[in-house]
């Protein structure tokens, strides 16, 4: 009888038993690992993009997938990274490791355009992170080192990704009240009442601005009355800040942040660079935790650097880098601010153009609050049959619940849009 069947022939007689790997003792032995598995379900949104892409229509229109996209359908590389990315090139002169926390000179630079001029620097920890994603994951992993037994509450609705995310980590997510999907609005007072009930030491995870998918934002005053019940109920904030200067501008999209932070003794931020900076696949973001002394503020140091190794190391370099040269040069960062200004201003201007002729074409329906909500998303307010008959008869794309990517609407394809969408409404 063989005791191994060589790994480098599984398709042949094995040497010592002379039998086929289906005959093999050994084989019949064993338990394969991975036959317990099952298909996994698909993602909406890469499924959505497959069909979309299968679509030989000429007329079709993506409002599904999640990155920012120019008039002429583009997803463009920033002018301003690519003249950073050539400084890159021509100055840098290695490829060593940075280390667990990422770029030193980075993590300060994205710390200040978070926080502002007045971070509590001493109580603050940044570490630099794979995206907002990798952001999302070490945060989870530090919510279970340090309270295990609790609960993470988030908005309903919320960035799809947040649950597999967190709750895929051991969190334990509860949801609270947020978006009124009949009337558009945010059920503000229904979510004060709800977080009233968390248990001290509990977290509530907010979207810093441009929430996703709603669109709708707390306003100052809002904000600062879920800030009261926080202080009052003894939660920790946890600030998920995806589109920074994508809603208003750089300073005012941090208000929830910087008011937070003035206010409470602990906190958590997980910020992106993705959309602001253009930088998708380069996975580039941070994580912020903000201690109640700089005691603490050290030892969350120390473990945030701990968990790291455990689960990729060291973060990728070149993004960071990028994005650490422009926030540090005057000249750069002026025509960065300069390039999102545009990237913001022709999302505004594509909520207007949509609205004013669905107002039109569709005088019964009230689509205002495409043009109250900010950033790229927002639901356009219809049944899923509505938008699976969008996508059947005129091959307009978008998530079962309506949500759209408003930077998928252009001056050459809103009329087509909107009309399109009168007759699927109308007919309903």
């Amino acid at each position: 009888m063989c005791s191994e069947t060589p790994a480098f022939e599984p398709a042949f007689l094995c040497v010592q038993c002379a039998n086929t790997p289906t005959k093999c003792a050994l084989t019949e032995r064993r338990n394969p690992v991975f036959n317990s598995l099952q298909t996994a379900s698909a993602d909406a949104i890469l499924g959505l993009i497959a069909e979309y892409r299968d679509d030989s229509r000429a007329e079709k229109i993506d409002l599904g997938v999640g990155v920012y996209r120019t008039s002429e359908g583009k997803t463009p590389v920033l002018g301003v990274v690519k003249r950073a990315e050539q400084m890159l090139i021509d100055g840098q002169d290695s490829k060593a490791y940075i280390g667990t926390a990422g770029a030193a000179d980075f993590n300060a630079a994205m710390q200040a355009l978070i926080f502002g001029d007045s971070s509590p620097d001493d109580r603050l920890t940044t570490i630099q992170t794979p995206g907002g994603s990798g952001s999302l994951r070490v945060a989870a992993g530090m919510i279970l080192r340090a309270t295990p037994n609790a609960s993470v509450w988030v908005s309903e609705p919320t960035w799809a990704n947040h649950v597999p995310l967190l709750g895929g980590a051991g969190v334990n997510l509860k949801p609270y009240p947020y978006y009124d999907t009949e009337n558009h609005v945010i059920r503000v007072d229904e979510m004060l009442a709800g977080l009233a009930t968390a248990p001290e030491g509990d977290i509530v995870l907010l979207h810093a601005c441009c929430h996703n998918p709603s669109g709708l934002d707390l306003s100052e005053t809002e904000l600062r009355a879920v800030t009261d019940v926080i202080v009052e109920r003894k939660l920790v904030p946890f600030v998920d800040m995806a589109y920074q200067g994508f809603a208003d501008d750089l300073d005012r999209d941090a208000f929830a942040v910087r008011h937070l932070a003035a206010n409470v003794a602990e906190m958590i931020v997980s910020s992106s660079c993705s959309k602001n900076f253009g930088l998708y696949r380069d996975r580039v973001g941070t994580l912020s935790i903000l201690s109640a002394d700089s005691k603490t503020r050290d030892i969350v140091n120390s473990q945030v650097n701990n968990l790291v190794r455990t689960i990729y190391s060291v973060p990728p370099d070149h993004g960071a880098a990028v994005v650490s040269l422009i926030l540090n040069d005057p000249e750069l960062r002026r025509d960065w601010i300069n390039e999102l200004t545009e990237m913001r201003e022709r999302l505004q201007s594509m909520r207007r153009l949509l609205n004013d002729a669905l107002i039109e074409k569709t005088p019964n329906r009230d689509f205002s609050h495409l043009v109250r909500a900010t950033g790229m998303f927002c639901f356009l307010g219809i049944s899923a049959a509505e938008v699976a008959r969008l996508k059947k008869d005129y091959g307009v794309y978008m998530v079962d619940s309506s949500r759209i990517n408003v930077a998928g609407i252009t001056r050459q394809n809103v009329d087509y849009l909107a009309t399109s969408i009168a007759a699927t409404v109308e007919s309903e």
